[in-house]
C-alpha cells in the first residue's frame, strides 16, 4: 500500500552573503551559550538554533573552534567598545566623582541593552573554558589600565593613592553591579545600584 504521507524534504538555508551568514551564526551561538552554557555549544546546536543544516555552519566556519574564536572576538570587541567609549581622551581632566558615576551608569545601560553579549563577559555562563577566561581577563586588564590613567590625570602627582589597586577595585565593583543587574534585576535595578555607588563616593569625600 502506498504511503499517503508526503516525503520529508531537506531544509535548505536561504542564500545570503557569507558575512551575513557568519553574523547570523554568531548570533545563534550567543543565544545557545546564554541558554545552555559552553558545554552545549556545538555545531548541531548552532545549526538547529539558526534553522540550517550542519554543513552550512561548517562552510561558514570550518568547525566549532574557529566559530568560538570568532564569537569571542566579536563579544570582546563589543564589550570593550562600550566600556572604552566611557573613558575620556588621554590626559583630559574630568570631575572625578561625576565621571565615575556617569561611567558606571553608561556601562550598566550597555549591559541592559545587550545582555547576551555581556553575560559571558561577566562570567555568568557556566563551564567557561580557559580560553574564555583568558579573554575576559585581558579585557579587564585593559579597562583597569584606562581607569588608572584617568585617576592619575585627575588626582595629581601629590596624591598618595595606589591608583592600580583603586582601579582594580572600581572595575570589580562595577562588574558586580552589572552581574546583579542581570541576575537579580527586580531586587537590584540600575537606579538602586547607582544610588549606592553615589553614596560610596559621598562617603569617600566625607572621610
Amino acid at each position: 500500500m502506498a504511503n499517503d504521507q508526503p516525503a520529508g524534504r531537506r531544509r535548505y538555508a536561504a542564500r545570503m552573503p557569507l558575512d551575513e551568514r557568519r553574523e547570523a551564526l554568531l548570533d545563534a551561538a550567543l543565544r545557545v551559550l546564554g541558554r545552555d552554557g559552553y558545554g552545549h555549544l556545538t555545531i548541531s546546536a548552532i545549526a538547529a538554533e539558526t534553522g540550517v543544516t550542519r554543513p552550512v555552519v561548517y562552510d561558514a566556519y570550518g568547525g566549532i573552534d574557529p566559530l568560538l574564536h570568532a564569537l569571542l572576538d566579536r563579544t570582546q570587541q563589543r564589550a570593550a567598545d562600550a566600556a572604552l567609549a566611557l573613558i575620556p581622551a588621554g590626559g583630559v581632566p574630568v570631575e572625578l566623582d561625576r565621571w565615575l558615576l556617569e561611567a558606571a551608569d553608561g556601562l550598566l545601560q550597555a549591559v541592559q541593552a545587550d545582555p547576551e553579549t555581556w553575560r559571558p563577559v561577566l562570567g555568568l555562563i557556566d563551564g567557561a573554558p580557559p580560553l574564555v577566561r583568558e579573554r575576559i581577563e585581558s579585557t579587564l586588564v585593559l579597562l583597569r589600565g584606562f581607569v588608572a590613567d584617568v585617576l592619575r590625570t585627575n588626582l595629581g602627582p601629590e596624591s598618595q593613592l595606589d591608583v592600580e589597586v583603586v582601579a582594580h577595585s572600581l572595575v570589580a565593583l562595577v562588574q558586580e553591579f552589572a552581574r546583579l543587574l542581570l541576575v537579580r534585576p527586580d531586587e537590584y535595578p540600575k537606579e538602586r545600584l547607582l544610588a549606592a555607588y553615589a553614596g560610596m563616593l559621598a562617603l569617600r569625600r566625607a572621610t
